[in-house]
């Protein structure tokens, strides 16, 4: 489904839903392609990123009172909630998402007590690996914080006073983690940084942007060479969050909370950030003779790879259009996530293999890992065939999967921002 269809479809179920649009107003808000940056956010690494041209649609309207109703326009799944810091969680459900921001913004911001009515109308595969999930979360809070007029708060300007800030706060908002002086909640369960927050946030159309982390920092965008773009292919491996796949991507995090936490131990620091340790002097030979555990020496070695070389070389690879360098860079980013982070499975690796094979400029499976989407750099006048033959090619090595393998061609995106009033609907009302 195309963004434009997906638009249309919000409009057609809020007339359903809720009667005319009157009073109501229009956001977008995008996934992402993390292009390099592998499980590197929580520790303060860098990412190069850019939106994509799939994403949410959301038409909402306030409310006199603080209940929230949300309905998703392609799965006629709702969600009915209010605005309070005490709101019920539901564990393992998408409807957490939404009810971590209701929390957190009735708790942090006291007296927000405009709700709203609203349809979410996404052309994201579900569980893709691109973000839908914190799309979802910033999907929720946009219309609410312009209808309690949160910008406007003392609190919000203390608050989010840099670019970075609200990106990650609203990680923060996910992950149940403490942001400046507001202390953590539950969150979703995940232990997750700000890296897709950012992106879906402070991207820009055209560009590759460069952002480092704790705290979010915009580090520099080179354009996208106007002869490239990029397809993805959903594999059809939920990426999901949830059950042994929790745990697995949760350790990843603690791994580098275990690296950041010997280097403080040691030294009496109190570092968050492990590329600010290691911008010290002779930081990672230290660090590499504090850790006992082979497994963290080598998530050291992805990591300071990742961020402080691989990084580097695609950037400038992007800038100046060189396929070849950008290639390199990308393939032993991707070597690095299999070996190390063992996030991958056999439908991710042959996706990166075959589209190389099929002459993709540079390929990479991105995001949380374990299933998931890759994306792949073509030429622009190559896509839309280079597109066909790699998911065909998918398909027919992997059929059990080929009924839920989409692919889709995208642009470097705009990040998230409000469209305006909403018009009308075009004629006929879908059921919801």
């Amino acid at each position: 489904m195309t963004g434009a269809e997906a638009r249309d479809r919000a409009r057609r179920a809020f007339a359903t839903r809720f009667g005319d649009l009157a009073g109501a107003r229009e956001w977008w808000v995008p996934g992402r392609l993390e292009l390099l940056g592998k499980h590197v956010d929580y520790g303060g690494g860098r990412s190069l990123l850019v939106a994509v041209d799939q994403g949410i649609h959301v038409l909402a309207r306030p409310r006199r009172d603080a209940r929230v109703h949300l309905t998703d326009a392609r799965s006629r799944l709702s969600f009915a909630g209010e605005l309070r810091a005490d709101l019920d969680a539901t564990p393992g459900r998408w409807t957490n998402y939404p009810i971590s921001v209701l929390r957190r913004l009735a708790r942090d911001f006291p007296g927000s007590g405009v709700g709203m009515d609203a349809i979410l109308s996404s052309s994201l595969p579900s569980a893709a690996g691109l973000s839908s999930s914190s799309a979802l979360v910033i999907a929720t809070w946009l219309p609410l914080a312009a209808f309690n007029r949160i910008a406007e708060r003392p609190e919000a300007r203390r608050a989010f006073a840099h670019e970075g800030d609200l990106p990650g706060y609203l990680g923060a908002v996910e992950n149940g983690l403490a942001f400046g002086n507001f202390p953590p909640d539950f969150g979703v369960g995940t232990l997750g940084g700000s890296q897709d927050h950012t992106a879906i946030l402070a991207c820009q159309a055209g560009r590759v942007s460069q952002f480092r982390f704790l705290p979010v920092a915009a580090e520099g965008s080179v354009a996208l060479p106007e002869a490239w773009c990029f397809v993805v292919v959903s594999s059809g491996v939920h990426a999901a969050k949830a059950g042994a796949v929790r745990a697995r991507y949760n350790r990843l995090s603690t791994e580098m909370a275990e690296i950041i936490a010997t280097w403080n131990a040691a030294r009496r620091t109190r570092a968050t950030s492990l590329l600010d340790i290691l911008a010290e002097p002779n930081a990672r030979e230290q660090l590499e003779g504090m850790l006992d555990d082979a497994a963290l020496r080598a998530r050291l070695a992805q990591f300071a790879a990742e961020t402080m070389e691989i990084i580097p070389a695609a950037r400038e690879a992007f800038a100046q259009a060189d396929a070849t360098g950008l290639g390199a860079a990308v393939d032993r980013s991707f070597e690095l996530a299999d070996a190390v982070l063992r996030n991958q499975v056999d439908e991710t690796r042959y996706l990166v293999a075959e589209a190389r094979r099929q002459g993709a400029i540079a390929a990479s499976a991105f995001g949380a890992g374990f299933g998931g989407s890759v994306w792949a750099l073509s030429t622009r006048q190559e896509a839309a065939a280079f597109e066909a033959r790699w998911l065909e090619a998918y398909r027919s090595a992997f059929p059990a999967r080929a009924k839920a393998a989409v692919a889709f061609r995208s642009t470097a995106a705009a990040g998230a921002h409000e469209i305006g009033p909403a018009s009308a609907p075009p004629p006929g009302a879908d059921s919801v």
